[in-house]
């Protein structure tokens, strides 16, 4: 009996297909477009814009023009590789500078994310600075308000140089006589 059960449970199985574990991650699908990473891309951009920026590439771009130039103007015609005057030239300028700008807005904009992370960080920062200042400014001054009423030196030597005064003018009024410190003449 229990083995008919199985077998008509794996029959099942084979007719439903494979139960679905909701306690395990499923299993990566093949896709159809290739996967990127979206930060490898930005790193590259961000080099790009760098390079764009820096001295070096101006001076590397103002040396290709200028032997570009010079060499469409004095090579002999058939070692020239830019048939029409300087439209090569224009066009690659163009690409380069239609690839610069894009690259450059997207490294601008990923340093203004990450200006805007590392300000909020600061903020945040600065707030628990505050509070920590303030928290010690109030301890401070419950310090100096529990200061005021304990007892310093000064004081409890005036209460007993009073006590000392106050004491000798007993003494005085009330003269013990011969038996001192004794109440036998007193009775």
């Amino acid at each position: 009996m229990a083995a008919e059960r199985t077998q008509e449970r794996d029959r099942e199985r084979e007719r439903t297909g494979p139960r679905i574990r909701l306690d395990l991650p499923r299993e990566r699908r093949a896709r159809f477009l290739p996967e990127y990473d979206p930060e490898a891309f930005g790193r590259l951009s961000e080099r790009i814009a760098r390079f764009l920026g820096t001295g070096r590439f101006l001076v590397w771009m103002t040396l290709t023009i200028i032997v570009w130039v010079l060499w469409n103007i004095f090579a002999p015609g058939v070692l020239k590789f830019d048939e029409y005057p300087f439209i090569f030239l224009t066009l690659a300028l163009s690409l380069q500078a239609s690839y610069a700008a894009p690259l450059i807005l997207l490294a601008q904009n990923r340093q203004d994310d990450r200006d805007r992370v590392n300000l909020e960080q600061d903020r945040k920062q600065n707030e628990r600075s505050i509070a920590d200042t303030e928290y010690l400014t109030r301890e401070i001054a419950a310090l100096r308000m529990g200061l005021g009423e304990v007892a310093t030196r000064d004081w409890i030597r005036s209460e007993l140089q009073d006590l000392v005064r106050e004491l000798e003018e007993r003494r005085g009024l009330f003269p013990s006589g011969d038996h001192r410190g004794s109440d036998v003449p007193d009775r």
